[in-house]
């Protein structure tokens, strides 16, 4: 509904005319002024308009910057849910930088299966050690990929040799059952 003057009804620009002065009124008995430009002059041009929002890149890093590819690569799997995948394939792929080269050089790595960690040792000598050192092995694993990637290792030693020969396999015993 539109207010009455003493002339007939104001219209929506006479009501911001009328609202705009009484604001500026009521600035200039504050001791403000409202509308009549800024009351200091600008100084620093266009940086002193972006200091606050952007800074200038100038010589030190920004995210403006080229990103090494590393990160870029971490962020994208983080923001889609691989990173556990990722941390995964960390262990299997870099095992010698993740446990060491003297560990690396006679066990590896064979599989990864619901946070259980299969380690194939050379000999077993070599997988008694890694047993009696699988809580640092963890500790080591953790450290380099993160808590709860790894939460427990399965330590094999070398397999037996095999009697089975062939793609062909008869049930029962085999070549051994005449040996007395």
């Amino acid at each position: 509904m539109a207010e009455q003057n003493s002339d007939g009804p104001l219209h929506g620009s006479d009501i911001a005319r009328r609202a705009l002065e009484e604001a500026r009124a009521a600035a200039k008995a504050a001791g403000k002024s409202v509308g009549q430009g800024r009351s200091e002059p600008m100084t620093g041009g266009v940086r002193r308009l972006r200091r606050g929002s952007k800074r200038w890149s100038g010589p030190s890093p920004d995210n403006r910057d080229p990103q090494p590819f590393g990160s870029l690569i971490g962020g994208i799997a983080k923001a889609r849910g691989w990173d556990t995948k990722v941390n995964e394939g960390t262990v299997l792929g870099c095992w010698e930088t993740v446990v060491g080269a003297d560990v690396a050089a006679h066990a590896r790595a064979v599989s990864l299966r619901e946070k259980v960690l299969y380690v194939s040792a050379e000999s077993t000598a070599w997988a008694t050690q890694l047993r009696l050192m699988q809580s640092q092995l963890l500790a080591k694993i953790n450290a380099a990929v993160g808590q709860g990637v790894v939460t427990s290792l399965n330590i094999t030693g070398p397999s037996a040799p095999s009697w089975r020969k062939g793609p062909l396999h008869v049930s029962g015993r085999g070549p051994r059952d005449t040996y007395g």
